[in-house]
């Protein structure tokens, strides 16, 4: 074993030097720092991921402490995406952060998104926002992975992943693939989603960017799982065939 960082001692088994290097050597765009985004965030980082970018305009609300990891009553009123970059670098110092605290509107993104990246996760909310980001990785040729709805969902075991051209029982994806298809955008954008019916949301509430969305019932461990499968996907893309036998 060449690498002797503690950090990669369980990791190094499964994926030796090669794998342990592409991961160092990438750098993640990751936009939206709520319950999937963040668990995704600190998964990339104790797997060693060298670069992230992590994009959120919002701070931590007393709300947001049943699901998100960013979100503890000594953070409420902190940047999602400040919190997170100290708690990165507490677990792996070596990985650089970027923070990006801008909304990410439709007319910004393919401004945003650039080739730098190696890969590019989508972890937010707004429709119009979630469609131009899948859109504008899809034309740039930049591997995409894209969370769908956790909210209203109880059921960890209907979990799925797949092309979004392939999901089902999704209201989300359905309406996704509807605005990308119009869009001209084919396959190839990896999601995780659920195939359970979610339960009844409240009314639309207004939010400071879009528009009113509808207020969805969130589990502690849905969000998470979601977020946590989706640093499962990137990472064996990162790795590729560096994993051993």
């Amino acid at each position: 074993m060449t690498n002797t960082n503690p950090l990669f001692e369980r990791t190094h088994i499964l994926i030796g030097d090669t794998g342990i290097e592409r991961l160092q050597q990438s750098h993640v765009f990751l936009a939206g720092m709520g319950g999937v985004g963040s668990f995704t965030a600190e998964a990339l980082a104790r797997m060693g991921v060298g670069q992230i970018t992590i994009v959120d305009h919002d701070v931590v609300s007393a709300s947001n402490i049943n699901r998100q990891l960013v979100a503890l009553n000594s953070t409420i009123g902190e940047l999602k995406v400040e919190v997170m970059a100290k708690r990165i670098y507490d677990i792996n110092p070596a990985c650089k952060v970027n923070i990006i605290t801008e909304f990410l509107s439709p007319t910004t993104i393919p401004d945003v998104i650039t080739s730098e990246y190696d890969v590019i996760i989508d972890a937010i909310d707004s429709m119009s926002s979630k469609t131009q980001l899948m859109a504008t990785a899809w034309r740039k040729n930049l591997p995409i992975f894209a969370s769908m709805g956790a909210g209203g969902k109880l059921d960890p075991t209907l979990i799925r992943t797949g092309d979004i051209m392939d999901t089902s029982m999704c209201k989300l994806a359905k309406q996704l693939r509807g605005h990308l298809r119009r869009n001209g955008v084919g396959r190839g954008i990896q999601t995780v989603y659920s195939i359970e019916s979610p339960q009844p949301a409240l009314p639309p509430e207004a939010v400071a960017h879009g528009r009113p969305r509808a207020v969805n019932g969130t589990m502690s461990y849905m969000p998470s799982i979601f977020g946590l499968t989706l640093a499962g996907m990137v990472t064996n893309h990162i790795i590729g065939d560096a994993r051993r036998a």
